[in-house]
């Protein structure tokens, strides 16, 4: 599995490096989660400058997408062309989003009428874009997914390796970076949390053309 980790300047340090860090503890199983970015270096929040793994173009061939947040998301969201950079398929990829990237989401029309997680600092942007959100920290509509909260991004990686391997895989990831002592409390709030959406699994996903 090949999934993109959109990251924008500015980013939220915690949207992008807890989800990765969870997505590859399933690498040998063949995964792999890697920083995508639309420049050869981006800046977080907090002033540190990472390489990019991937060009954007990857998340176009990726298996699953997650957008990370930042403090220009919102600038992003009005940026046709990077917009236009970012090109989805939730027919045949998983997709998911991280507070200000269900901003990113519904300016690209992959959230529509439906219910989303956002932080609250986004929210009145992504009520704006004409998304209801709702108090919650995680909720998925089929192949797409979004989550409210840097520490949702837990989360978001749990979905995924529910979705493309298995509820006991999430588990085990999850119960890796749980907190020693908080381990079993941890795994199966996480599972409460993404159980109801895990559905049918990784075959309802289209192979890639």
């Amino acid at each position: 599995m090949q999934i993109a980790i959109l990251t924008f300047d500015g980013f939220n340090e915690l949207d992008s490096f807890i989800a990765a860090g969870i997505l590859n503890r399933m690498r040998a199983r063949g995964w792999s989660a890697q920083i995508t970015s639309p420049t050869d270096e981006v800046t977080s929040m907090n002033g540190v400058t990472i390489r990019r793994q991937q060009p954007m173009r990857f998340a176009e061939t990726a298996d699953a997408v997650l957008i990370g947040s930042g403090i220009k998301t919102r600038e992003i969201a009005q940026d046709a062309d990077v917009l236009a950079s970012i090109r989805l398929d939730p027919k045949r990829q998983l997709v998911g989003a991280q507070c200000s990237g269900t901003l990113l989401l519904a300016r690209l029309g992959l959230i529509g009428a439906l219910p989303a997680c956002t932080d609250l600092t986004t929210k009145p942007w992504v009520v704006e874009a004409g998304v209801t959100v709702i108090d919650a920290p995680f909720i998925a509509h089929g192949n797409v997914a979004t989550a409210g909260g840097c520490l949702a991004s837990q989360y978001l990686a749990a979905w995924m390796i529910a979705r493309l391997a298995g509820e006991q895989d999430a588990r085990e990831a999850i119960h890796y970076v749980a907190p020693v002592g908080e381990k079993t409390p941890y795994v199966d709030r996480a599972m409460a949390v993404v159980g109801p959406f895990v559905g049918g699994g990784a075959s309802i996903l289209a192979p890639a053309a």
